[in-house]
């Protein structure tokens, strides 16, 4: 691929909070994020504002060819027309702030969708519950287990 100096690489290993900046990580813990992946870094780069962008998949990064993480190409110039992002860096920044609050909602809106109680027309859910008293028809308790 041709180089272009308008173009920022991110790749979602950046903000993984499992590894360590020496390892990769390059924003701080409070703007990383747990499993990153190619999908979630795209929707926090489109809920921040960046329209130039190009989703690169199965890609590796040269440092971890095991996994293919993919790449996001961002266009600087349009990154600091839209959300003023004057380096690589505060692009980062921006990224990973909004990328952990979007992970952070969704998991609240997992658990407050698991403490409510099935809905009324919601069948499957309902036969689930567990009633207090189980019936038992047709049921005869042996009295003893010796042989007849």
């Amino acid at each position: 691929m041709d180089h272009n100096p308008d173009r920022l690489c991110v790749w979602p290993g950046y903000f993984d909070l499992k590894s360590s900046r020496r390892s990769g990580r390059r924003v701080p813990k409070d703007a990383a994020v747990l499993k990153p992946d190619l999908d979630g870094l795209f929707m926090a780069a489109r809920s921040i504002g960046l329209r130039k962008i190009k989703r690169e998949e199965h890609t590796s990064h040269p440092r971890r060819p095991h996994g293919r993480e993919g790449r996001l190409w961002v266009s600087s110039s349009g990154a600091k027309d839209s959300i003023g992002a004057g380096s690589k860096e505060e692009l980062l920044q921006l990224l990973g702030g909004e990328w952990r609050r979007l992970q952070r909602d969704q998991r609240q809106a997992e658990q407050d969708r698991t403490k409510q109680a099935p809905r009324a027309g919601d069948r499957r859910a309902r036969s689930q519950r567990k009633s207090a008293a189980p019936q038992r028809s047709g049921f005869k308790k042996r009295k003893s287990f010796k042989k007849r």
